[in-house]
């Protein structure tokens, strides 16, 4: 099992990046007012609930959250859709998806 942990500024965004350096990191961008972020929230966590992979799994609340949403967009060159998640290796996005693409097994295929 992986831990959920979740990211509420853009300094603890910028450190989910650094530890990206030293082993994969899944970053789920999820509107809690949407019901197709909520389905897609459930695949992450089984994902996680299942996973004893060496990585490291985040959330960033995009409307309570809005700038570091944002900051993730600008950073990353990805247009912002929610939900979406994000597989990041080495400071770089090396994976994305969004939506109903969201699954366990979309991720798994993807590690």
């Amino acid at each position: 099992m992986v831990d959920l942990q979740e990211i509420q500024s853009i300094e603890g965004y910028e450190k989910m990046m650094d530890q990206s350096a030293e082993h994969p990191v899944l970053l789920f961008k999820h509107s809690t007012t949407c019901p197709i972020s909520a389905a897609a929230f459930d695949e992450y966590q089984s994902f996680l609930n299942h996973s004893d992979d060496n990585l490291s799994a985040y959330l960033i609340k995009v409307i309570e959250n809005r700038d570091v949403s944002n900051h993730v967009e600008a950073d990353t060159k990805v247009k912002h859709e929610s939900p979406q998640i994000f597989l990041i290796e080495n400071k770089e996005v090396s994976w994305h998806t969004s939506h109903s693409n969201i699954t366990a097994e979309a991720i798994k295929n993807e590690l």
